[in-house]
């Protein structure tokens, strides 16, 4: 299944934007705080609805999944006046069956002390079949059955399961080397989900032997191409401890080589094999938050290529959504313009700004996305940042 279209009110920075088309591969571009993550945070969000309420440790629901954004104020966009309903609204294309699957999902505060928050609607879409209408009769009759989701319960989404696990498997990764590096320092809750890589080395041992052994080859094979006197990589348990480890082998004085740690690693080589590995990890809709940061340019402009190759060789090609800044990893000249969603901040919140007729001309003429879309997301003050201690 593959997300198609995505349409949002009143969701954080997102007063109103309307079908935005979503390409295998997308690349969302924008100013600081313009919504690129937030824009992400409404796919994370029916995620963790889409999980059943009350199981752990995956359990989510609608109630939890506003709770966790720190409530109903602080989710929905300050541009909302008089029509208060948050909603969310995603087309999902069913392969290789061709009719589209679309999901709404509506709601507001309720307005009492408790100030709890109902579903003003749900709506279930399978084609032209609508199986799925709310509030219904029974709701009216009573409102608490609107302080959950159909999409939650399992006994309720029968007809529509499918669409429910599509939104459960969606995967999110921000991975931040520090939490890997300083794992055993921190010894912190991995957060649910895992969004910034905390428990990445459980994951690695999670994985069937054989599977995780291929899969470190795959990402060693590249490793070997861009790491200076890089080697190997395997899979190592602590032999005092039982706790998963990933070690390199680096050319060395010696004639074996010089093994190390992830805590040894550097910040790039880190994000590079957790990116690597997320590629290959799974099916579902993947949501990458800048994965340019601590990486060369000159790899940076080869990701998406190496997106396409892993998307090329599995078996059911893996939808990729990317937030960046990075004029390098929108450098590769198959990027269309179609693949680019552009953010542009205004007084009545963030909007998607299509190319203009001079950036169209540009994108004729062979330029690539990045040099043509990029520079209208610079802050256009950008010029007077200074601390101003003068």
């Amino acid at each position: 299944m593959k997300l198609r279209n995505l349409s949002l009110k009143n969701w954080m920075n997102f007063q109103s934007i309307k079908s935005v088309t979503l390409e295998d591969q997308v690349f969302v571009i924008g100013p600081n705080a313009s919504g690129k993550s937030n824009f992400l945070d409404a796919l994370r969000f029916l995620r963790d609805v889409a999980r059943p309420a009350g199981v752990k440790p995956a359990g989510g629901g609608l109630q939890m999944a506003v709770g966790d954004r720190g409530g109903l104020s602080k989710l929905r966009c300050v541009n909302a006046r008089k029509d208060t309903e948050v909603l969310l609204e995603v087309v999902v294309e069913d392969l290789p069956c061709e009719l589209l699957w679309t999901y709404r999902l509506g709601f507001k505060g309720e307005g009492r002390a408790n100030n709890r928050f109902l579903i003003t609607r749900e709506e279930v879409l399978h084609g032209e079949s609508s199986l799925l209408q709310r509030p219904d009769d029974p709701d009216r009759e009573d409102r608490e059955r609107l302080t959950q989701t159909f999409l939650e319960q399992v006994n309720a989404n029968a007809k529509f399961r499918k669409l429910a696990h599509f939104f459960s498997e969606i995967t999110y990764l921000h991975l931040v080397p520090q939490l890997l590096k300083f794992g055993d320092l921190i010894s912190g809750n991995v957060l649910d989900q895992d969004p910034f890589g905390q428990g990445f080395l459980q994951r690695i041992a999670a994985a069937g032997e054989q599977t995780r052994n291929a899969r470190l080859r795959r990402i060693q094979a590249a490793l070997e191409k861009v790491v200076p006197q890089f080697k190997e990589l395997r899979f190592r348990r602590d032999e005092i401890t039982g706790s998963p480890h990933i070690e390199a082998n680096f050319a060395h004085w010696r004639p074996a080589g010089a093994w190390q740690r992830e805590s040894q690693f550097s910040d790039g080589t880190l994000r590079l094999i957790g990116l690597l590995w997320a590629l290959m990890e799974g099916t579902s809709l993947l949501l990458l938050e800048e994965p340019e940061l601590s990486l060369n340019e000159e790899i940076v402009s080869r990701l998406p290529r190496l997106i396409r190759q892993i998307q090329k060789h599995s078996k059911n090609t893996r939808q990729v959504i990317v937030t960046t800044h990075s004029e390098s990893l929108l450098s590769d000249p198959s990027i269309g313009s179609e693949a680019v969603v552009r953010f542009e901040p205004s007084q009545e919140g963030t909007e998607v700004a299509l190319p203009t007729e001079q950036e169209e001309i540009m994108l004729r003429s062979g330029l690539p996305v990045g040099q043509v879309l990029l520079p209208a997301t610079t802050p256009q003050k950008i010029g007077q940042l200074e601390f101003g201690l003068g």
